[in-house]
């Protein structure tokens, strides 16, 4: 088969999983787990073929007209380059592991078939997203990723948690979605096409009339979709759903797309200098916000979650000073270890029964209970807090080479500015990453107290897993000198400078951190705390504690600015709708009621009453005629 061919079948299967899914789920449940994980598992097998049918070598474009729509048509088409192949590759890769890991998390689940079946589509929509070439096929993709990210999260929708974090995270995404949308139209408009290479094309002819104005539009829906400040706060409450959804929301779809988006359309942002300062800007404060937030989280899948927004700071941060090379290196290793951290997590929190750290601290042996999580989730904390040789190391380091390149004045056309706030902002998110991975490591394995309890044995399953997602983990940045070839030509290998800055400061936060829990679990300070280990981010953050665990109240900013008056003006709408419009409805229909009711009660029936009714009408009527001619005459 051509690369054209088993393309469009990635896509392809997955969605007709989904289908096949949703019809059989209730009739054939034998067929479920095949159908969730099979088709899937083809998807990534042909996602690996197409990339090494692609290559290193020129772009693969192919499309149909999909319909007419006037001046600017809308296109089928297919963009296979070397980013497209290599995130497709990793879309199927954690999308097969989250089916497979599911087989075993949700075995017991009754919604299980239509959650399968939910996870299919989802990967499906990311896979059209990688592969076309066209923004409005594009937006449909994008548009079905937020429906299946509310069904997945609201999963468990019993709970008011569940439900509050789905509909929140819709409605987020939405608001970041509609200037998106305009964003796509005014750069058709500007451009001529939907066509990603069309709108490139032109670009580097003719420019764009208004590119700050666009590229700012595109930001809102990349800020909303992968869950950058100040439109991140649906994705920690988004936790409330499946440990699995939340491994492949966070590692290869929803998030991920945001990020793709940008690097597919980076020379939008690149002909507006004011665009690439907002995004370093954006990136810088979701870095080392994010950090900070993850530093208090007790909830570990929220530690996770917040890390997640801080490492894709680090993508946006690449993108502000202009290489999408290293964004894309960075948005592939981090696939691998944080679906690694996230199904860990799920395989630690079943052995723990509990999310919390604080009461895992408080628990002893959970390292030999789940032996397999404990070694990969080491690994794949490490390559989160970019210590060598593991992945997160080579990739982090391109993002630093990258802005350290910017800031002194290297990459032509980028502002210093954008490389010297990435740069700084991104050394300070390695302290704090290197603290708050360190502090999850030391909570979780090294507690002290009773036994952790002898919850069921964890299935095959689950444990083969993780050690699949382990490889990447701890190789995949060795492929570094040789990404450039399926990028732009750009170096990933690490710089010496950034490479001992990163390291040198990501070793210092581990040490911080870790002498900090060594004090506070220390006999006299437990003593002190009536036997509870104390959690070194409450010593470490100080009078910051309180709102960095609240995620520095923006939920409550937002309550307060939007949510509020919505409110407000939702009582005043039906105050206004019941109080005035239906008084004047109900009045518009009483008047007649009234008449009616008058006028049947004239209705008796009876002869008699008919004729003296007339003949007393006809006496009013001659007297009237005998008053009007007397009145006439004088």
């Amino acid at each position: 088969m051509t690369p054209t061919t088993t393309a469009v079948l990635v896509p392809l299967l997955p969605f007709l999983g989904a289908v096949a899914g949703f019809l059989l789920g209730r009739r054939a449940p034998g067929f479920v787990r095949p159908l969730a994980v099979l088709p899937t598992l083809a998807a990534a097998v042909l996602a690996a073929v197409t990339a090494a049918a692609v290559g290193t070598g020129p772009a693969t474009d192919v499309a149909t007209r999909l319909t007419p729509t006037g001046s600017v048509p809308i296109d089928l088409a297919l963009h296979l380059d070397g980013f497209a192949v290599l995130i497709a590759v990793l879309v199927g890769v954690v999308a097969t592991c989250v089916q497979i890991y599911s087989t075993g998390y949700l075995r017991d689940d009754p919604r299980y078939p239509s959650y399968a079946a939910l996870v299919s589509l989802f990967t499906s929509a990311m896979l059209l997203v990688v592969y076309t070439g066209d923004l409005m096929v594009l937006l449909v993709g994008w548009e079905v990723m937020g429906i299946c990210s509310y069904f997945l999260v609201g999963h468990y929708w019993e709970t008011e948690a569940a439900r509050a974090a789905s509909l929140k995270a819709f409605l987020v995404t939405k608001l970041g979605d509609v200037p998106f949308l305009f964003g796509i139209f005014a750069l058709a408009a500007d451009t001529g096409t939907f066509r990603i290479t069309g709108i490139v094309g032109s670009i580097a002819r003719d420019g764009l009339d208004h590119p700050t104005l666009i590229a700012l539009l595109l930001l809102a829906g990349v800020a909303g979709k992968s869950a950058q400040f100040p439109l991140h706060t649906w994705l920690p409450d988004a936790m409330a759903g499946p440990t699995p959804v939340s491994a492949l929301i966070h590692a290869a779809t929803m998030v991920a797309a945001g990020v793709y988006v940008v690097a597919r359309l980076l020379p939008v942002f690149a002909a507006s200098a004011a665009a690439l300062v907002v995004l370093a800007v954006m990136a810088a404060v979701t870095m080392i916000g994010s950090g900070l937030a993850a530093l208090a989280q007790d909830d570990v899948k929220r530690v996770l979650a917040y890390s997640t927004i801080g490492q894709l700071g680090y993508m946006t941060g690449a993108l502000a000073v202009g290489d999408r090379g290293a964004a894309v290196f960075h948005l592939i290793s981090h696939g691998a270890f944080k679906a690694l951290l996230f199904l860990g997590a799920g395989a630690l929190i079943h052995a723990a029964g509990t999310n919390s750290l604080s009461a895992m601290s408080r628990m002893s042996g959970l390292d030999r209970r789940v032996p397999d999580a404990y070694w990969t989730v080491t690994v794949a904390l490490l390559a989160l807090a970019a210590i060598p040789p593991f992945s997160g190391f080579f990739s982090k380091e391109a993002v630093l080479g990258a802005a350290e390149h910017a800031a002194t004045g290297g990459a032509a056309g980028i502002p210093g500015a954008a490389g010297w706030t990435v740069l700084i902002s991104g050394l300070i998110a390695a302290l704090l990453t290197a603290g708050y991975a360190t502090r999850l490591w030391l909570l979780a394995f090294r507690g002290s107290g009773p036994e952790a309890p002898d919850h069921s044995p964890q299935p095959l399953a689950m444990k083969a897993v993780l050690w699949v997602l382990f490889v990447p983990t701890a190789a995949f940045g060795l492929t570094a000198p040789f990404l450039p070839d399926w990028f732009d030509g750009r170096s990933l290998t690490p710089t010496l400078t950034t490479s001992v800055l990163g390291t040198g400061i990501a070793l210092v936060g581990g040490l911080i951190t870790y002498a900090t829990w060594r004090h506070t679990t220390a006999p006299a300070t437990r003593t002190a705390a009536d036997g509870a280990a104390t959690d070194p981010g409450r010593v470490l953050l100080g009078p910051l504690y309180r709102p960095a665990a609240a995620g520095f109240h923006l939920d409550a900013v937002y309550t307060t600015l939007f949510v509020r008056p919505v409110r407000a003006a939702a009582v005043l709408v039906r105050f206004l709708d019941r109080e005035v419009v239906d008084t004047y409805v109900r009045a518009a229909g009483t008047g007649p009621r009234w008449l009616g009711a008058a006028v049947r009660r004239a209705q008796t029936g009876n002869v008699q009453t008919y004729l003296g009714a007339l003949l007393a009408g006809a006496l009013v009527l001659a007297v009237a005629a005998v008053l009007v001619a007397t009145g006439t005459g004088a």
